[in-house]
């Protein structure tokens, strides 16, 4: 009885696992056939390089060199999928801006959002700005690093967009980073769902 019990048991297991590997199989093939703009070719990042781009990190890191000497470097990821409006990407990509200026031991950081929820242009919006000196005491929680963006004055908030737009972070570019980025993690998707089920499949074997 005991073994008949384990003989049930195992054909059980191969059930369960047969049903995983064609959900497996099912949500690769979705995932190859349904995201078209894999397809597209990632446009001008303008003057910015691509630092940081590892295939097992969720983030990419962008920088540039001014004439001038200035500095500016990005951090950029994924958001969870918003699936709001008619949008060409699900997910909003969450941006750290950096600029630091030559000669100074402190930067300029903005906390901002890209996202193309409406199918048109994308949107662009700054979360936070801060000035940061760069010193032991910048990490100190209790440092003032400056109001929220939403609560300066209208004027403020419109020329320090054009501050950063003037460094080449507009439109186009803002563009380009969110199928940079979409693709990056499409990639690394399709690339999971094909080793869970390589995995299941030898494991069948």
């Amino acid at each position: 009885m005991a073994r008949v019990t384990h003989v049930l048991r195992r054909a059980r297991t191969a059930l369960q696992d047969l049903d995983l590997l064609k959900i497996l199989e099912s949500e690769l093939h979705h995932e190859l056939s349904s995201m078209s703009f894999q397809n597209d070719k990632i446009g001008s990042l303008g003057e910015f390089v691509v630092d940081w781009d590892s295939p097992q990190s969720q983030d990419v890191v962008l920088r540039k060199k001014c004439s001038s000497g200035e500095e500016v470097a990005i951090s950029a990821l994924l958001g969870r999928d918003t699936f709001q409006g008619n949008g060409r990407f699900p997910a909003d990509a969450l941006l750290k801006i950096c600029v630091k200026k030559p000669g100074l031991s402190s930067i300029l950081q903005f906390d901002c959002v890209a996202s193309n929820r409406g199918g048109g242009e994308p949107d662009f919006d700054i979360q936070n700005a801060y000035y940061i000196p760069l010193s032991s005491s910048s990490v100190d929680s209790s440092l003032y690093r400056g109001p929220l963006f939403s609560d300066l004055d209208p004027a403020l908030q419109h020329e320090l967009r054009q501050y950063l737009a003037s460094r080449g972070i507009e439109e186009n570019f803002t563009s380009s980073l969110l199928l940079l980025l979409h693709k990056k993690e499409h990639g690394q998707y399709t690339n999971w769902l094909q080793k869970l089920r390589d995995m299941m499949v030898e494991e069948g074997e």
